[in-house]
């Protein structure tokens, strides 16, 4: 169950989204259909993991179906090499964990990713780190993190201008802590069973 306070972080950060594209303008290429960022596994939170479990229990039974689907295939394409906890999906944290993540599965397709219409079928329930693509994100010291589709030849003014602020992340982190739920995990493997 998600915290009361998950439906605020979700509003600051779309609302952070949205601006970030205005500021972007024609720099952007996001667009419905456009799926580059939906290849490659990544972390999700527990946060995370609730939302789309949410999302796909609110959708319709053929539609949930056919995520459920896809949802068992990849799983049982990222088993065998998965640096985690097959029965729990929890992702192991040592060192030797962490950095065979690294290279992981950087081509497997997000379960929830409809192959058809190349549209995510959880959109409004996607993880925060799906809501960060596109606009560009400070990474410390050394610029801009960007999609390699977007800011193709921006002058750097213009990167910097679109920055995507992020909200507090002691905000996410105090709401991990009052669902009492810790570990990361993938996509498919939060749905899995759902």
């Amino acid at each position: 169950m998600l915290p009361q306070g998950d439906r605020e972080l979700v509003q600051i950060m779309d609302a952070a989204l949205a601006d970030a594209a205005v500021r972007s303008g024609h720099w952007l290429a996001c667009r419905p259909g456009c799926n580059q960022c939906c290849s490659g596994v990544f972390r999700i939170g527990p946060l995370d993991a609730e939302r789309l479990r949410e999302g796909l229990r609110l959708l319709g039974d053929e539609k949930a179906g056919l995520i459920r689907d896809r949802v068992r295939e990849s799983v049982a394409r990222l088993s065998p090499g998965f640096p985690g906890d097959t029965d729990t999906g929890l992702l192991f944290e040592d060192d030797d964990s962490l950095e065979r993540f690294e290279d992981f599965a950087d081509d497997e397709v997000c379960p929830v990713l409809d192959p058809v219409t190349g549209t995510c079928d959880l959109y409004a329930h996607r993880p925060m780190t799906c809501r960060t693509f596109g606009p560009p994100v400070r990474t410390g010291d050394e610029g801009f993190g960007v999609c390699e589709l977007c800011f193709v030849g921006a002058p750097e003014e213009a990167v910097a201008a679109a920055e995507l602020h992020l909200p507090d992340p002691d905000l996410e982190a105090r709401l991990d802590f009052e669902t009492g739920l810790s570990g990361t995990t993938v996509v498919a493997f939060a749905l899995l069973g759902v």
